[in-house]
């Protein structure tokens, strides 16, 4: 799923990342719990949380994830965006709760991760 297409379905806005390069991701997952988001063995992935700290960011660098989209109105800390933009990590906020912006990815084609 390409991230016009998640900005569109969550109306999500973009906080770092440049969103002319339009990336492919090919699955997303759910969590609050980076220690979950650490045994993840996959590429291409899009991370759907609450959690709007440094340690997220951190850990989406660890993790070799893409993009993140920070659900629940959260926002990106002005710390956050720098370190993000430092991991060329794009970072989306909406204003959907997890399980919303989850149900209407999936809906849409975005791929589970198990």
């Amino acid at each position: 799923m390409k991230i016009s297409e998640i900005i569109k379905y969550t109306e999500a806005s973009v906080v770092t990342g440049n969103p002319e390069n339009d990336k492919d991701l090919e699955k997303g997952f759910s969590s609050d719990l980076m220690s979950d988001v650490l045994t993840l063995d996959e590429e291409n992935i899009l991370l759907i949380t609450g959690l709007s700290n440094l340690q997220l960011v951190r850990t989406a660098e660890m993790a070799d994830i893409q993009a993140v989209l920070l659900a629940r109105g959260k926002q990106a800390s002005p710390e956050m965006i720098e370190l993000a933009n430092e991991n060329n990590l794009i970072i989306l906020e909406t204003p959907f709760s997890i399980y919303k912006a989850s149900g209407i990815l999936y809906s849409n084609g975005l791929k589970e991760v198990y």
